[in-house]
């Protein structure tokens, strides 16, 4: 059902299908779309750079011709995401490239014809296709080659010299969806004898043609019907960026041949004409004039050649003029997903009542997950705990692969970091919580050991996804393991163990993400500090590089030396007679475990929390949101940091 502009500015055609909206663009205008202000919407999109006007020649002696124009490019924008809050799109549409009007010899045997002008760039919002390069001109010892841009004008026929007149290369830029660009190279101009027909121009799906005996053709355009999931959705523009054919001059009293045709999709045939031999009277046998591209394609125009025999003097003889490039265009398709037949009443009945189908989607995302970081140890009696291990740290960003998940609700764990260990009686470190991504599972840092007179209990750091250090005493003590539970790559390292007594041992440092923790030194006055924490690893996935997850130090007395520091990436220092120093948030930083010089029992620093990193492609941004509001969320770089536990939406 067709209906009106609703105020857009410029020429809009919208009908709808089911609640699959159509709108084309052939003047510039605003995007607005149909239905509700809220929810997010699939959108199919096409855009047509205006295509590049055709090159001319200026004829006698050298009986060559100009390239064909090149087609507009064309960017094909697939299941693009778009929300209201996005704004309105502008909506700007490429003129045509100008042809090359008639050029007269006048005797200048050195003379060069002369190219078109390029089309223009059409725009919706963000995105552009840029217009089509213009055709080279044709020349007697040199000319023009063809021009770059959205897809590449056909060389110029050439020359006295031999050689072939190069076609323009495709600048089209990549629109970050796949197989999104379309345009292609111009094609190279004749060379050589009578093979001096200009290069066809460059089409959104083909090279333009080589020049030959005659010129070559146009590069074939697009179909929409390949991209759309109809065969006709815009009826007259159902084959868009066809490159402009090259022209074609024939010498002879009696040459036979006809004008190249322009690609598929708007491209303009070249110009053909047939003549007698330099200097004779024998009329123009054949000819033909270049054909202007078909507007709102992006075709390319068609080139010029000769018009007919030279005099002996070699003046007067003109080139036929180029084709004119075709203005570009501008389609949108709005998606949904509803099966079956909805009549108009039934559609609005949905929509208001919140009932009208979500888009389907899946989202493709880049993670960064750490675990909470263990608690150090507690320390009593002169001697010291061990520092806590690093939350797990598992990460896709570089290279690895993502997580694909679909339209909906998906829940997010971020891990809280472990207590210290607590008195009256000198405890281990508490183990951070796991953090939650989906299948992807980070464990929690291993608590510190303790440290206490006597042989028990144990003082071994406890295990995760880093290990916790061993806490200081009488006896060697071993940190615990990393990388807990095991998984197809590490997700931390070892704890340090305590140095060996046989008093007044220093804490062994938790193991981090990027190293082991470091082991306790000394068990004399003046010759040892704690292990220092392991440290972290760097990550990017926020455009900017920040180290996390690093063990926390293993305590020390102060008559030995000081505590150890705390791994880089928010690792706690270890105490010198004082608690350790807790794992800053959201980093999974191992607690710094405590040392009691004294005698009173000391609790060991607590365990940073973890985080939740998840990366978007960017076009595929505006469909995410998170919950609640302490987590953030970037629409431009698609990155959620998740610094609780939360809700991640796609599609809401």
């Amino acid at each position: 059902m067709a209906r009106s502009n609703g105020g857009i500015i410029g020429k809009r055609n919208l009908t709808s299908f089911g609640g699959n909206h159509e709108h084309k663009f052939t003047s510039p205008g605003t995007f607005s779309p149909c239905g509700p202000s809220s929810g997010t919407r699939l959108l199919d999109v096409v855009i047509v750079g205006g295509g590049g006007g055709g090159g001319n020649t200026k004829g006698a002696p050298a009986n060559n011709s100009g390239g064909g124009g090149a087609a507009g490019g064309v960017l094909f924008l697939n299941s693009f995401p778009y929300s209201p809050s996005q704004g309105n799109k502008s909506v700007t549409i490429g003129a045509g490239g100008a042809g090359k009007g008639s050029l007269t010899q006048s005797g200048n045997m050195s003379g060069c014809g002369g190219s078109g002008t390029a089309g223009n760039n059409s725009v919706w919002g963000c995105y552009t296709a840029v217009g089509g390069g213009t055709g080279g001109g044709g020349g007697i010892s040199s000319g023009t080659d063809g021009g770059a841009g959205g897809s590449g004008g056909g060389g110029q026929g050439n020359i006295s010299s031999g050689q072939q007149g190069d076609g323009g290369a495709s600048n089209q830029p990549d629109g970050g969806f796949s197989n999104s660009i379309r345009g292609n190279a111009g094609g190279p101009g004749g060379s050589g004898g009578c093979n001096r027909a200009g290069g066809g121009g460059g089409g959104a799906t083909a090279v333009g043609g080589t020049g030959g005996g005659s010129g070559g053709v146009g590069g074939a355009g697009l179909a929409l019907g390949d991209v759309f999931p109809v065969s006709a959705p815009f009826g007259d523009s159902n084959v868009v960026g066809g490159g402009g054919a090259g022209g074609s001059y024939i010498p002879g009293t009696n040459p036979t041949g006809s004008k190249s045709a322009g690609g598929a999709g708007g491209g303009g045939d070249g110009a053909f004409s047939t003549g007698g031999i330099s200097g004779a009277p024998t009329p123009v046998v054949n000819s033909s004039t270049a054909c202007n591209a078909q507007v709102n394609t992006g075709g390319g125009g068609g080139g010029g050649a000769q018009q007919g025999s030279p005099p002996a003097d070699n003046t007067g003889v003109n080139g036929t003029g180029s084709g004119a490039g075709g203005s570009g265009i501008v389609l949108v398709k709005e998606l949904n997903r509803a099966s079956g037949v909805w009549s108009m009443q039934s559609q609005f009945q949905a929509q208001s009542q919140g009932t009208w189908p979500e888009f389907l989607v899946d989202v493709d995302f880049d993670y960064l997950v750490i675990a909470g970081g263990g608690g150090g140890g507690s320390s009593s009696c002169a001697n010291s705990g061990g520092g806590g291990g690093a939350g797990g740290f598992r990460t896709s960003f570089p290279g690895g692969t993502k997580i694909t998940l679909s339209t909906g609700t998906h829940n997010i764990t971020v891990g809280g970091g472990g207590a210290g260990g607590t008195s009256p009686y000198p405890n281990g470190g508490s183990s951070g919580q796991d953090s939650i991504f989906s299948t992807i599972t980070s464990s929690g840092g291993g608590g510190g050991g303790p440290n206490i007179q006597g042989g028990s209990p144990s003082r071994t750091g406890n295990t995760g996804g880093s290990g916790g250090g061993g806490g200081g005493g009488s006896l060697n003590q071993a940190g615990g393991a990393g990388n807990t539970p095991p998984t197809p790559s590490s997700q931390g390292n070892r704890g340090g163990n305590s140095a060996n007594g046989p008093s007044d041992a220093s804490g062994g440092g938790g193991g981090g993400a990027g190293d082991v923790g470091g082991n306790g030194s000394g068990a004399q006055p003046g010759t040892g500090f704690g292990g220092a924490g392991g440290v972290g690893k760097a990550n990017s996935i926020t455009g900017s590089s920040v180290t996390r997850a690093g063990g926390g130090g293993g305590g020390s007395s102060p008559v030995l030396g000081p505590g150890g520091a705390g791994g880089p990436g928010g690792g706690g220092a270890g105490g010198a007679n004082a608690q350790g120093g807790a794992g800053t948030v959201n980093t999974g930083g191992g607690g710094g475990g405590s040392n009691s010089d004294s005698g009173p029992d000391i609790a060991g620093g607590a365990g940073g929390a973890g985080i939740i990193i998840v990366k978007a492609p960017g076009p595929q941004a505006p469909l995410i949101s998170v919950t609640p509001g302490s987590n953030s969320y970037s629409i431009p770089t698609g990155v959620a940091t998740f610094n609780v536990t939360g809700e991640l939406i796609i599609g809401k």
